[in-house]
């Protein structure tokens, strides 16, 4: 009985130190810039820098068909599946854009340009460059599934008619920790807005 107990003890300090590890990790990494502009009960209005993105897209219209096939597409570019075996730094958040298809999309670090960027080794890896947008944002906690993706956009609907604000385009949404953590996890579902 004390045997188990000392092993359940030593793998519980393990998964603490582990998190402990990986939320610092997640804090250092980059993260697409923005300013809120203002901040409502339930929900805040954002302006985002512009930026540059890698991105693919994918024909299935779930988060859960598609989060694994975007995220080995787009890792497998920025961890040297380029032409120059280049690796790049993993930024946040990783950003799926639900529409008729899927398109995900991680930032370019800054003070990377287009041209710096070696050419991909899969050929569903492109680049865009984003102008600034002001979108408004609701956020929710825990592990995503599509039921959760789901009531979260329609709950960002109903606030956002409630308080009189349009907005266009698709939602999108937003997921901050990597897959290994289990604490703190920050999602979001995110709209460009007309102010």
């Amino acid at each position: 009985m004390r045997l188990v107990s000392i092993i359940s003890l030593t793998f519980l300090i393990v998964f603490v130190v582990a998190q402990v590890v990986s939320g610092r990790s997640t804090k250092n990494t980059e993260e697409h810039g923005y300013t809120v502009l203002k901040k409502y009960k339930d929900f805040e209005v954002r302006k985002y820098k512009p930026a540059l993105f890698s991105y693919t897209v994918m024909k299935s219209e779930t988060y859960k068909s598609n989060s694994g096939t975007g995220f080995r597409r787009l890792a497998g570019y920025i961890f040297g599946g380029n032409e120059n075996q280049q690796k790049i730094a993993m930024t946040s958040p990783v950003t799926m854009d639900m529409d008729d298809s899927v398109t995900m999309k991680f930032k370019i670090p800054e003070g990377m340009k287009l041209e710096d960027l070696p050419k991909p080794d899969n050929a569903n890896v492109k680049f865009k460059a984003e102008p600034e947008k002001i979108v408004a944002a609701i956020q929710f906690g825990g592990w995503s599934t599509d039921e959760k993706i789901e009531t979260y956009t329609n709950k960002l609907k109903s606030l956002l008619d409630e308080n009189g604000i349009e907005y266009k385009g698709g939602f999108s949404y937003l997921g901050y920790n990597p897959p290994y953590e289990m604490a703190n996890r920050r999602n979001e579902i995110v709209v460009e807005i007309s102010l």
